[in-house]
């Protein structure tokens, strides 16, 4: 809408974003909103008493998704949400989006940390943690299939969404390698708090990692050059052992499409996470 006065008017008489489904239109109002505070127009509102009006909509929208927050984080903690969680995840699925969306913004308020500020830059060949958009985190849960026999290995696992998710949302066990203590510390709190058992973060660099009980990996691109190089040798001779995955995303999934011990499990498409198995499982199922 053209005109300020209107558009919240509109928001103010608009109960249908009160229902809790509706997460992903309640989060466009809010990004919106908050575009329109920071702008020149925020002082205009002061002048015409829309910001205190804009401020309650955002305030009456934000307890909403609070409660939300709240009631999925209870489920999980009593081991009754993971299902309920990828029912959100499905409702709320967009296709053609970049970026990070509503659904980053859910797990943000379900899962209960804060990210830590004080982080070093990476060394050489190490890349800055960025973690996985949530809904390629629900694409993988949904392709793999795991079950109770898989144990997710997450290379460069940062805060441990993917760890935390695949034991929140499947039978499988999950680990995360992290390099940085303090994510690691993060991690293992967010753990605690939601009462895991099948998931665990271990400090250390990914090249002298044991991947001995793995079956799935998987690799943000957390590395590129000699380090990527070191750890797809490790998991090339993990796969002469028995039949593992791999999954990828980001610049990283062009080298791994490139080794000749892996094969796609179905077509690399861009932004969506590959999967790849070693060329001697036959036997496992793509998802």
């Amino acid at each position: 809408m053209n005109s300020p006065h209107a558009w919240i008017e509109a928001l103010e008489c608009d109960g249908s974003l009160d229902e809790p489904a509706r997460l992903r239109e309640r989060a466009e109002v809010l990004d919106r909103l908050e575009t329109w505070f920071s702008s020149e127009r925020d002082a205009e509102a002061g002048e015409h008493g829309l910001h205190h009006r804009a401020m309650a909509v955002r305030t009456r929208l934000e307890a909403i998704n609070h409660c939300v927050y709240a009631e999925l984080r209870e489920g999980l903690r009593c081991g009754r949400g993971g299902g309920l969680l990828l029912r959100w995840a499905d409702q709320q699925r967009q296709r053609g989006v970049d970026g990070y969306d509503h659904l980053d913004d859910l797990l943000a308020g379900v899962l209960p940390f804060d990210p830590p500020d004080d982080v070093a830059d990476p060394p050489a060949e190490m890349v800055f943690y960025q973690p996985t958009p949530a809904r390629h985190i629900f694409d993988l849960i949904r392709r793999t299939a795991l079950t109770a026999d898989d144990v997710v290995v997450d290379i460069g696992a940062g805060l441990g969404h993917v760890p935390l998710l695949v034991a929140l949302c499947t039978r499988a066990r999950a680990i995360g390698i992290e390099r940085e203590a303090a994510f690691v510390t993060r991690a293992r709190q967010c753990a605690a708090a939601l009462n895991l058992s099948r998931v665990g973060f271990i400090e250390q660099d990914a090249r002298t990692a044991d991947f001995s009980t793995g079956t799935v990996f998987y690799l943000y691109t957390p590395f590129s050059g000699s380090i990527l190089r070191s750890v797809l040798g490790s998991l090339r001779q993990e796969s002469s052992h028995r039949g593992i995955r791999v999954c990828t995303y980001g610049p990283c999934t062009e080298v791994v499409a490139n080794e000749s011990w892996l094969s796609a499990a179905e077509p690399v498409e861009a932004n969506r996470v590959a999967v790849f198995r070693s060329r001697d499982c036959d036997a496992l199922d793509p998802g």
